[in-house]
């Protein structure tokens, strides 16, 4: 009955909503409440008045905004939410029973469980009586218990809800850089660091930084995470593109940087940064320390910024690669602060701790001189801070348990599980891909992706043309339609021209594995079938 009544009470408001123009106009002031929101009322009102008569419209905000695409949540995503809202209340209406949603990397949206010892001590930080409370010892690890009263030392007035320094607490900063030390064995500055909402807005911060007008170009991995295409597009950039090879599992070859710089500055554009996405999104490549050390040398002879987006660097999944971040070779080298210009991204949304609601993440920020440090922190200023609970997460992330803490072994366990889960996930994915038809797809060696190569026969290339889509899109969105299965057509990461392809995630739990398999491979024979030339 409840639930009843709150669903009436919402339909009820969205109609108010919708009308609200209208009701405005059209009701005196001195309507009682009850009058206001009977639906008689609103119903009987005129449409609202056409967009021409609003000071807003497609023809005059920020082409810029017009011109920024997010495939990741983009149509076919728009889809998938209205079938599912279509199997809530008509439940049989389609030949599936529930959405599988394979577009994006939420991991707790289908169900990976937050890691214990991290959420045990954001818990304590936000509700600090419970702290002293006797009762507390026998529900929290004693870890937990010592790491929340360090935290909240750190915090001035230990208010979770307070602002912060715009970098972010600074006793955070250090465990981050202390972090970042023990897993590179060079050293790390926590006046480098600068905490953020996610990754994402330490990328737009840099955009921002570096884009001075549409002759300014950023060099990015083509396919690429539709974040940098956006970001680039919003702050007025050129996009610079370079391919990386599907026939060598997604290599990325200096060769071919050399090649797009060129053409960029033969059509007057400014190469200011390289974005490298290590482990890939969308394509699950793990770069070799070798092919690391050429991409640090390529950006230090043509004077680039080297934007390392780090994200994924806990998702590897093969034993023969490993996880280097970018500051650790380029150390390695003997590249110190006056050599090379470098920026690393880490966010809490990724890795085995999946906590992308948190909004936690922070950027490395090396190589850049005290006048331009000075305008970096004006730029993450004017946002105030990150949220708290992000920050602490970050340095959570950076510094978990260790061996002879109490939640170490229950920490270990956790990480472990998810990890050894998500690889066979990606392995069992990947090889039902390989099993399709006219379908043939990389090994993924990590992050949270797969990026599939369909080729797709004439016929139904032609149905996408008659359609108005591209032809990923239309095979994506049948898909949909057919088994609730949703996919990110290639189209919106970008691909070499004349190739198709689809992102799949491989977080779905494992339990759920064999139903995309299943659904996917009966729908892959249909449609080629439907379709054959």
């Amino acid at each position: 009955m409840r639930r009843s009544v709150i669903g009436s009470a919402k339909a009820l408001s969205n109609r108010s909503c919708q009308n609200h123009w209208n009701v405005l106009l059209l009701r005196p002031l001195a309507s009682s409440p009850s009058r206001f929101l009977s639906s008689t009322s609103v119903l009987d009102s005129p449409p609202p008045p056409p967009s021409s008569m609003l000071p807003v419209s497609l023809d005059n905000i920020n082409p810029k905004v017009l011109k920024c695409e997010y495939a990741v949540r983009g149509e076919i995503v728009t889809l998938a939410q209205a079938l599912q809202e279509e199997l809530k209340s008509k439940p049989g209406s389609h030949p599936f029973d529930e959405i599988l949603y394979c577009n994006i990397g939420n991991p707790q949206s289908l169900g990976q469980q937050p890691i214990t010892f991290f959420r045990e001590v954001l818990a304590l930080c936000d509700h600090p009586s419970i702290l002293d409370r006797s009762e507390t010892q026998g529900l929290f690890s004693a870890d937990a218990i010592e790491r929340a009263w360090q935290i909240l030392d750190q915090i001035p007035g230990r208010a979770t809800g307070a602002y912060s320094h715009s970098q972010g607490i600074k006793g955070l900063r250090d465990t981050i850089a202390a972090g970042i030390e023990a897993r590179d064995g060079f050293p790390a500055d926590p006046n480098d660091i600068f905490l953020t909402d996610g990754a994402s807005p330490a990328v737009h911060m840099m955009m921002q930084l570096l884009i001075r007008s549409e002759k300014d170009g950023i060099l990015c991995p083509i396919p690429q995470y539709p974040l940098y295409s956006a970001s680039i597009a919003l702050h007025g950039g050129a996009l610079v593109p370079y391919y990386l090879d599907e026939a060598t599992g997604w290599g990325l070859e200096v060769s071919e940087l050399k090649k797009q710089l060129a053409d960029a500055k033969s059509k007057g554009i400014t190469p200011r940064a390289l974005v490298v996405i290590n482990p890939g999104n969308p394509t699950g490549q793990v770069l070799a320390e070798d092919n690391q050390r050429g991409i640090v040398e390529f950006c230090k002879q043509e004077g680039l910024v080297l934007l390392a987006d780090e994200v994924y660097q806990e998702n590897v999944y093969v034993p023969e690669k490993k996880f280097d971040s970018f500051k650790k070779v380029a150390r390695s080298m003997g590249y110190g602060e006056k050599d090379i210009s470098l920026v690393s991204f880490q966010s809490v949304s990724k890795g085995y701790y999946g906590e992308c609601g948190k909004r936690g993440g922070y950027m490395e920020v090396t190589g850049f001189g005290p006048e331009i440090r000075e305008q970096i922190y004006k730029v993450a200023s004017v946002n105030l801070c990150s949220n708290i609970s992000g920050q602490i997460l970050a340095s959570l992330v950076m510094s978990p348990p260790k061996v002879g803490d109490e939640s170490y072994e229950s920490y270990s366990a956790e990480k472990d599980g998810i990890l050894s889960s998500l690889a066979r996930r990606a392995k069992t994915l990947e090889d039902a891909f390989n099993n399709l038809e006219g379908v043939t797809c990389n090994k993924a060696e990590g992050a949270m992706y797969l990026f599939p190569c369909i080729c797709l026969p004439e016929k139904a290339i032609k149905a996408a043309e008659a359609a108005k889509t591209a032809p990923d899109n239309f095979y994506c969105r049948r898909l949909l339609n057919a088994t609730g299965i949703v996919f990110v057509p290639g189209s919106g990461f970008g691909q070499l021209p004349g190739t198709w392809h689809f992102r799949c995630t491989i977080l779905p739990q494992e339990d759920k594995i064999p139903a995309v398999v299943s659904r996917l491979t009966e729908f892959h024979k249909s449609f080629m079938d439907e379709f054959r030339d």
